[in-house]
């Protein structure tokens, strides 16, 4: 304020990256390999291997959901405007990539449990 003793500073935070980004990058990669284990599972195995391919797909679809939902949060998140002293977030590619694996990971697991049932079943 000029002609007063008194300043008003505004400083400078640094962008942080989203964990909803993160998160959902981990979600999704951990979807991609848990839908890899229900194909292998489905293809090797007969009867046993169709259960035990239909409870990881369970724990794939889980994991893919919270993949997708985390990632549009934080791009939910990381597009928000904020004001000059609030924290910023950056981390829309690894939200995208979050998406994009978890998604990959939930059509997979149920690929995966199609051919699991469909070599059971003949």
């Amino acid at each position: 304020m000029p002609g007063t003793p008194f300043g008003v500073v505004h400083l400078d935070v640094p962008p942080v990256t989203s964990g909803l980004a993160i998160g959902s990058l981990v979600a999704g990669v951990a979807s991609t390999l848990v839908s890899l284990l229900v194909i292998c599972l489905g293809a090797i195995a007969g009867t046993q291997g169709a259960w035990a391919a239909g409870v990881f797909t369970l724990l794939g679809l889980l994991a893919g959901t919270a993949a997708v939902v985390a990632g549009l949060l934080g791009r939910r998140q990381i597009r928000r405007p904020a004001p000059p002293p609030a924290v910023r977030f950056t981390g829309r590619g690894l939200a995208v990539a979050g998406i994009s694996c978890g998604a990959a990971g939930l059509v997979l697991s149920l690929l995966g449990l199609g051919l699991a049932l469909l070599l059971a079943l003949s």
